[in-house]
């Protein structure tokens, strides 16, 4: 009677939604968050030219001997290393997409991270 539908494809209703308000430009790209069950990943996306900027996750070498690769601690150091390679970059203002998952957990604390390393969004 009813179609029952998975989370991931809940999940990408929501994002195809997110994705129709939240576009990144040149002056303000988007910074786009993934998680998936073993790493969180984020990355600062110029949408107008198709080009990922910064990127940073819990796979990188200085991020490898986390305890957790999937926690809220994680993912706070994950914004914070994608916000300092940000403004290493010349990016200090950019759009949050976060990818149809919750703002909760994990996607919140990388969002503060970046907040408290100095991205305004």
């Amino acid at each position: 009677m009813f179609k029952k539908s998975s989370k991931k494809s809940l999940r990408d209703k929501k994002h195809k939604r997110i994705r129709r308000k939240v576009a990144g430009t040149s002056t303000a790209p988007r910074l786009c968050v993934y998680k998936s069950l073993s790493h969180i990943y984020a990355q600062i996306i110029d949408d107008s030219k198709g080009i990922t900027m910064v990127s940073a996750s819990t796979l990188e070498a200085d991020l490898k001997d986390l305890p957790s690769r999937t926690n809220a601690a994680a993912a706070k150091e994950v914004g914070a290393a994608i916000a300092r390679k940000a403004r290493e970059k010349g990016i200090t203002t950019v759009v949050f997409d976060r990818n149809g998952f919750k703002y909760h957990g994990g996607v919140a604390a990388l969002a503060d991270a970046a907040r408290e390393g100095g991205l305004e969004f």
